[in-house]
């Protein structure tokens, strides 16, 4: 039975407000309890943690170091400065904001710098893997500019560049973007910066998913080929849920702008500082070996699944994320997550490149936080395997679930 640690602040939630510190409690044990394959998601350290509930919550910080609305924010803009000093110097950036409050709002910034409503905007479909901020008829994205998408070959699910560059000649873009929400392989930056240098359009890397493996040295870094990149500081760079952006010195007034006044109001001096503890962990060699089990984990993850019958995309995976269609075992994606769900598996689905439905959408970055590596993400594989395929009854894989989650628990106990 894994070993489920309370937060220290609890203790005063606790005789506060018991009924939102049963809720909290429930979710830590749940954490706990189960094993998390969601590739959004991962654990932060206690350092993290700290820094999140410290009393930097308390400040009220609208505007940037040394030009602030408020008076009192001395410290906070020490802190700030410590996130921005330490970001510039982990990826390579002559500029960087982190006062985004989310990738997507990283996103909106980056659109306010570069676009003007109604512009041509050229992104991966969101079949094909493209986030909602990349032109989703119900998001800001697809209400106020053009978008025209690129897919992925049908063959190989790879992206192929030369579809791409015509798609570009063809629609004259104001702005390319690249990236995506499920796409496993490395991004090509040059190839997309030569494409847009050639149609003239601007280039936005939004790199939610792979810059904590950037950070570690296990994925190419956008910064030197994009005009803006924009990421988040969770995922697998283990940070705080919250977003940045990344630029040239050129754009820095410009995104600063962006962020605020225009699209959001004081920054969370909290986040921010959790944001720099977690820069500063993400500089060490033990992230660099971390990034990198990752990914191995990863392509563990999906020869194992391939091996049990799984179509898995792209047939494998240069990163933290895998996806995998369980049609060839006559389960649908919807169905194998609740079958999984109830094993203690949890994890997302996906739509599929072409209209194929949805697949098994999987990441490694939790599991190996935890100190997992390949014998265990095999295991894991084939546990989810036997529950989806229902060779495994759920339950009995429920105990399996427990027995690996206590071996590895996310925050030790001591």
């Amino acid at each position: 039975m894994p070993v489920i640690t309370e937060p220290a602040p609890l203790a005063a939630l606790r005789r506060q407000d018991p009924e939102l510190a049963e809720v909290i409690l429930a979710e830590t044990a749940r954490q706990a309890d189960s094993l998390q394959l969601i590739a959004a998601e991962n654990f932060t350290s206690p350092a993290v943690l700290a820094a999140l509930g410290s009393p930097l919550a308390n400040k009220y910080a609208e505007g940037y170091p040394g030009a602030r609305h408020h008076g009192g924010c001395e410290l906070v803009d020490v802190a700030e400065r410590i996130a921005i000093d330490r970001a510039k110097a982990l990826f390579g950036a002559e500029h960087v904001n982190v006062q985004a409050h989310s990738g997507s709002s990283a996103v909106l910034a980056a659109y306010a710098v570069l676009l003007r409503p109604g512009d041509t905007v050229l992104a991966m479909g969101l079949p094909s893997g493209g986030h909602l901020t990349h032109g989703a008829p119900g998001n800001f994205s697809g209400r106020w500019f053009d978008f025209v998408a690129y897919g992925v070959d049908p063959e190989s699910g790879l992206i192929d560049y030369d579809e791409v560059h015509a798609a570009a000649r063809a629609h004259r873009p104001k702005a390319i973007v690249c990236g995506s929400i499920s796409y496993p392989r490395h991004i090509d930056y040059a190839a997309f910066r030569a494409i847009a240098d050639d149609v003239g359009a601007h280039l936005i890397a939004d790199a939610a998913h792979p810059i904590g493996l950037v950070a570690g040295g296990a994925a190419p870094n956008p910064v030197p080929y994009a005009d803006i990149v924009c990421a988040t500081t969770h995922k697998v760079l283990r940070g705080p849920r919250g977003g940045m952006l990344l630029c040239g010195a050129e754009l820095a007034d410009r995104v600063d702008r962006a962020v605020f006044p225009f699209t959001q109001g004081g920054a969370q001096m909290h986040t921010i500082a959790a944001k720099a503890v977690a820069f500063g962990e993400a500089a060490t060699p033990a992230f660099n070996g971390y990034a990198h089990q990752v990914v191995a984990n990863a392509r563990v993850l999906a020869a194992t699944l391939a091996a049990q019958g799984f179509a898995v995309t792209t047939g494998g995976t240069d990163t933290h994320l895998v996806l995998a269609d369980p049609a060839p075992l006559g389960v649908l994606g919807q169905v194998a997550r609740g079958r999984l769900a109830s094993a203690g598996l949890v994890l997302d689905t996906c739509a599929l490149p072409h209209g194929e439905g949805r697949g098994l959408r999987l990441g490694t970055a939790a599991l190996t936080t935890q100190g997992m590596g390949e014998a265990q993400t095999a295991r894991v594989a084939v546990l989810l395997s036997g529950v989806v395929r229902g060779d495994l009854d759920p339950r009995a894989a429920r105990e399996e679930v427990r027995e690996l989650a206590g071996e590895f628990p996310p925050y030790p106990a001591g």
